[in-house]
């Protein structure tokens, strides 16, 4: 797999803090989408960030596994 990925991860398990979600459990679609949307004095959060990154990374997996 790419680089790229482990580079953009700099806070593992940081964003599974911020959805309050137990270690083990997989985070909600619906809770990630509505945190990607999140910005704060006209500027994305770092969760909002991550929770795109986790959008993205969870397609990937999913394409992955078709073939």
């Amino acid at each position: 797999m790419a680089k790229w990925i482990q580079r953009a991860i700099k806070r593992p398990g940081a964003l599974r803090r911020a959805t309050h979600t137990k270690k083990g459990k997989t985070i909600p679609v619906a809770k990630l989408q509505k945190l990607s949307h999140q910005k704060k004095g006209g500027h994305t959060t770092r969760t909002a960030r991550q929770a795109r990154l986790a959008l993205t990374l969870r397609r990937l997996r999913r394409r992955r596994r078709r073939h």
